[in-house]
């Protein structure tokens, strides 16, 4: 016989299953296997797309160290739907330098938009959320080239220690050149590390739950005998569609 209340009663206090870690840090080999069966050329023509990255123009700096261009999709089963390009808005309580302005990047070259090495990348990206992922269906897409020499420090994280307001955040690293520095920190909540990584290897990747977790990147500098630091990152934020 069996007793409905009791069962229930039990139910309610059975301990609710422990959360996923807010973060993961992969090696290259996540992306290197999503991509190995584009060709080539095509991955050499999205990883060069980061020589013609305009200037930030919204940092302020006299001389421009942060170079960028933004594009928003909806994932849509195997491919990606491009969005009209709009400004990237933050809001002021989760970035202080920059929130509460609309800033109007310049939009993604439309070889990278719809060429199959971005989707390749977002889709894999997204089936390795640290949370659940239902609903989860549009992204921005961030191509981010930060410099330095000996007379300009680099700032990948202007901001500092912050999150970016979405549910979660990937950062792909294409490309680090000559740099010293730029090490990413992971904080809990309350502001304690829990994650240093400087990442080195192409395709290197954190993704992060950005409810979770604060983040943010050391400034840089060349290495010894280094004229120029260059350190291009791929970010993509995933997000509710609305």
């Amino acid at each position: 016989m069996s007793y409905p209340l009791v069962e229930a009663c039990h139910a309610a206090r059975r301990p609710a299953p422990p959360a996923p870690p807010p973060f993961a840090h992969h090696g290259p080999a996540l992306l290197t296997e999503a991509l190995a069966r584009i060709p080539e050329e095509a991955v050499r023509a999205f990883t060069a797309s980061w020589n013609d990255l305009p200037a930030d123009a919204h940092l302020g700096a006299g001389t421009p160290y942060r170079f960028r261009r933004y594009g928003r999709f909806r994932i849509a089963g195997d491919g990606l739907e491009r969005l009209p390009h709009v400004a990237f808005f933050q809001d002021r309580a989760v970035n202080k330098v920059s929130g509460g302005v609309a800033r109007m990047f310049a939009p993604l070259d439309d070889t990278v938009a719809c060429g199959p090495v971005l989707g390749a990348v977002v889709r894999t990206l997204r089936e390795h959320l640290p949370g659940p992922r239902t609903g989860t269906d549009l992204c921005g897409v961030h191509q981010i080239r930060v410099t330095a020499t000996d007379a300009t420090d680099g700032h990948p994280a202007p901001e500092g220690v912050h999150r970016d307001g979405h549910n979660y955040v990937a950062q792909v690293l294409i490309r680090r050149e000559g740099v010293l520095g730029a090490e990413s920190c992971l904080y809990d909540l309350a502001g304690r590390a829990v994650h240093r990584a400087s990442l080195s290897a192409p395709l290197e990747t954190i993704v992060l739950d950005d409810r979770r977790v604060l983040h943010g990147v050391s400034p840089m500098r060349p290495a010894p005998g280094a004229r120029r630091g260059v350190r291009d990152m791929l970010l993509v934020d995933f997000f509710p569609g609305r």
